[in-house]
C-alpha cells in the first residue's frame, strides 16, 4: 500500500485535476468553484466560479485559463486582465448530457468530451464524439463512437489517448498538423464492451471503468479507475504494471509537485449528484510515485 496524505478535504465532488505554475488547479462540481492550492494544501484559491458546473480545465500558449461550463454546454476563456467570455459555444455539437473533460494540446486546440446522453434523466447510454475547439474558438467534430469519453492526454509526440469510461478502454489517435485525429486505435483494452441499457449496469460490468488520468514520463498512463476505488498505472496494450488504492472512490487523478512525482488523488464515496451535491464528503490526497509528469495536461 502506497501512503496518502490529506490534501484537501470537504469539498463537493472534485474533479480534472491539474499541475500549473506550481499549483494544484481543480474543479469542485457542486460548489461550482475552479480552485487551486499549494501542493500541501496551503493558501487556497478559488480562482473561477462557473455557476453552470465546472469540468475540464486547460491553458492557452499565452497563459490564457480555458474551463469547461458542463450544463450549458460551453467553453470559458479567463482573459488574462481577468476579464471572462466564451470561447466556444458547443451546445449544437452535444447530442445530451453534459459537456465533460478536456484536454489542450501545445497548439492550444482543446479537445472536449460529453457524455453523449442524459445520464441524470435516465436515459440509455449512446456513444458520443471528442469535439475539438480551435485556439480561435473555430469548432471541429474530432472523433465519434466513443463510450463516454472521459479523461484525455496528449503525448509529447502527438498521440492523443482518451479513456471511455463505458468502454473499457483507451483509445489512441495521431494528432495531424491541423489538428485532426488519425489512425485510430486501441491503446489498452481491459475487456469488452458492457452490454446494458443503463449506466450502473454497464459501468459495473466494466473491467475498469477508466475516468480521469495523466501521462508520465515514461508513456505509462496512471487512470482513476471509478469503479474499483483506485488509480492504475498502465503502459500500452493495457499491463497494469502499478497501483494505489483508496479507502473511497477515485475519480480523477494528476502527476505534479516540485519534481512531477506527487500523485494526486480526486476522491469521493461515490459519483451519484444528489448524494455529492448535500455533502461535503470529497477529498483530494496525495502520494509519491518514482516516474514524474509527462505530456499534457
Amino acid at each position: 500500500m502506497s501512503e496518502l496524505t490529506t490534501v484537501l478535504s470537504g469539498l463537493s465532488f472534485t474533479e480534472c485535476p491539474r499541475w500549473h505554475d506550481g499549483r494544484l488547479w481543480l474543479s469542485d462540481f457542486y460548489t461550482n468553484q475552479v480552485l487551486s492550492t499549494a501542493a500541501d494544501g496551503s493558501g487556497v484559491r478559488t480562482e473561477l466560479e462557473v455557476p453552470q458546473q465546472p469540468g475540464g480545465i486547460g491553458w492557452l500558449p499565452d497563459g490564457r485559463l480555458l474551463v469547461v461550463s458542463a450544463q450549458d454546454h460551453r467553453i470559458l476563456r479567463r482573459e488574462l486582465d481577468g476579464d471572462v467570455v466564451v470561447h466556444a459555444d458547443l451546445s449544437e455539437h452535444v447530442p445530451g448530457g453534459n459537456l465533460n473533460d478536456m484536454v489542450v494540446d501545445s497548439h492550444g486546440r482543446a479537445y472536449v468530451g460529453n457524455f453523449g446522453f442524459d445520464l441524470a434523466g435516465g436515459a440509455k447510454p449512446a456513444t458520443t464524439g471528442l469535439i475539438r475547439v480551435d485556439v480561435e474558438g473555430g469548432i471541429v467534430q474530432g472523433a465519434d463512437d466513443l463510450w463516454f469519453p472521459n479523461g484525455a492526454v496528449v503525448t509529447d509526440d502527438g498521440v492523443l489517448l482518451v479513456n471511455e469510461t463505458l468502454g473499457n478502454r483507451v483509445t489512441a489517435f495521431d494528432i495531424d498538423a491541423h489538428g485532426d485525429l488519425r489512425n485510430r486505435r486501441v491503446w489498452a483494452k481491459f475487456g469488452d464492451v458492457p452490454a446494458g441499457d443503463d449506466i450502473v449496469t454497464m459501468i459495473t460490468g466494466a473491467d475498469v471503468a477508466p475516468d480521469g488520468s495523466c501521462l508520465d514520463a515514461e508513456g505509462a498512463i496512471w487512470i482513476a479507475d471509478a469503479l474499483h476505488g483506485k488509480a492504475i498505472r498502465v503502459r500500452e496494450g493495457g499491463e497494469v504494471i502499478d497501483e494505489v488504492q483508496a479507502n473511497s472512490g477515485v475519480f480523477a487523478c494528476m502527476l505534479g509537485g516540485e519534481d512531477g512525482r506527487t500523485l494526486f488523488l480526486c476522491t469521493a464515496p461515490d459519483f451519484d449528484p444528489g448524494a455529492r451535491s448535500a455533502a461535503r464528503e470529497s477529498q483530494v490526497l496525495a502520494t509519491r510515485v518514482s516516474v514524474p509528469h509527462g505530456g499534457h495536461p
